[in-house]
């Protein structure tokens, strides 16, 4: 009675030692099924590399692993003789974090990452859209606001202006936007040249060229310069010691629609509608008469990302910068985005038509039957999708590989190794 006892304890045991290990081998993949937002991103990755659907294997895409930041995107495009050449730069993320985005969450009845258990805890993200820096604009000129039902508008004492929808500047109004999300403009711009680029560290260059728009802009008695800003909290006059300069008044044209203008009107910056741009201006501007950029009045003279645009529009324009004429500037858009960097492996069977160079192997290696690949790329959040921005490949990291002593020394005898004797003194070398 007691063997059958014992028996029947050990099968027990055994029964619930097989039941774990069955439960651990039937959990959830370490890689989580993807939420809808990759899973795009991996089928547009995917069809972008060219790969063959029964040609290679593509793994990673880990949510756990994927970074997030935030930087500010530039879209410009420029026409010159009816060519149009479109430029789009990125500023570099300053910090990459670890954080939980809503699009990180798979849609019901799948299995959701347990962040919990990661090596790196995610935080979420409680602070909305991400948000251009404050900034100053200068009039004349106009702005639409899109998206901005309850934006605050303060002169420099708050005033309940209704909903807005368009604002104009008037000749020396100056306004700070806050929490706008994007900026880009309305209609097309045709810029004089030619057009030269300083060499002194100060972007002259294009502060001519954005005062001469300035002056065509008050000759015609209307702004040329419209604006559509999306999603901005507040327009307020600008903070200063002396705020009765700063003040401005508010005129109401219609509903939704009102006019700023200076109470006090600042002294007029002298333009350069008379200065030969070919000769004069590298010369007469200097940071003492010209230091910002209008309309971004914002914007220093010796702003790195200014000369940094300055260079890109010389390189673009190349011969026809010299020469008189014009050229337009169609497309101008800066926005606040949100991006994700997440890195992926794809295995792809070696053939003899991939042409890979195997006699650097090593003899005692085995040659290698598939091709592995390491790629990161950087996505930029658009709604509830992931468009990808750039897919660059990457290099892992490198492993050393151990080798025995015998393979190093041609398996050869300890008998046929050279004797080598030590000097008597080693300090006498």
């Amino acid at each position: 009675m007691g063997l059958e006892i014992r028996k029947s304890c050990i099968f027990i045991v055994l029964a619930i030692q097989f039941s774990i290990s069955t439960a651990l081998i039937s959990s959830p993949d370490v890689n989580p099924p993807y939420p809808k937002a990759f899973s795009d991103l991996k089928e547009v990755i995917v069809k972008g590399l060219g790969f063959q659907a029964d040609d290679f294997k593509i793994t990673g895409f880990d949510l756990r692993d994927t970074l997030v930041g935030r930087s500010v995107a530039y879209e410009f495009d420029v026409e010159i003789d009816n060519t149009l050449l479109p430029v789009k730069l990125i500023e570099d993320v300053k910090r990459w974090e670890y954080v939980d985005l809503p699009i990180f969450r798979v849609v019901k009845g799948e299995v959701k990452p347990d962040h919990e258990n990661a090596l790196v805890e995610r935080r979420n993200l409680d602070d909305g859209l991400p948000e251009l820096a404050p900034f100053q604009l200068a009039g004349p000129m106009e702005l639409w606001i899109q998206d901005a039902k309850d934006v605050r508008l303060s002169l420099p004492h708050d005033v309940d202006a209704g909903v807005l929808r368009k604002v104009i500047l008037a000749d020396g109004a100056v306004v700070t936007v806050k929490g706008a999300r994007s900026v880009s403009l309305r209609h097309p711009l045709e810029l004089p040249l030619p057009f030269n680029q300083s060499q002194n560290g100060f972007a002259s260059g294009l502060l001519a060229l954005a005062d001469r728009l300035r002056h065509a802009s008050r000759s015609e008695g209307e702004p040329l310069v419209s604006l559509r800003i999306v999603g901005p909290t507040s327009l307020s006059s600008p903070t200063s010691s002396s705020s009765s300069n700063n003040r401005l008044k508010l005129k109401r044209l219609a509903p939704g629609l009102v006019e700023l203008s200076s109470a006090s009107k600042m002294k007029a910056i002298e333009t350069v509608s008379n200065i030969d741009l070919q000769e004069d201006v590298p010369t007469l501007l200097t940071p003492d008469r010209f230091a910002t950029l209008w309309p971004l009045t914002s914007i220093n003279g010796s702003n790195a990302n200014l000369l940094g645009f300055e260079s890109l529009l010389s390189s673009v324009l190349g011969s026809k910068a010299s020469k008189k004429g014009s050229f337009k500037l169609t497309k101008a858009d800066v926005s606040a985005q949100t991006y994700v960097k997440i890195g992926f492996e794809v295995e792809k069977k070696l053939q003899e038509a991939d042409g890979l160079d195997l006699s650097s192997f090593p003899e005692w290696r085995t040659k290698p039957e598939n091709l592995r690949m390491h790629f990161e790329v950087l996505g930029k959040i658009d709604g509830d999708k992931v468009v990808p921005e750039r897919v660059v490949q990457i290099d892992p990291l490198g492993i050393e590989h151990s080798v025995s002593p015998d393979v190093l020394t041609g398996n050869t005898t300890m008998s046929k190794m050279p004797i080598v004797h030590p000097p008597p003194n080693p300090f006498a070398l």
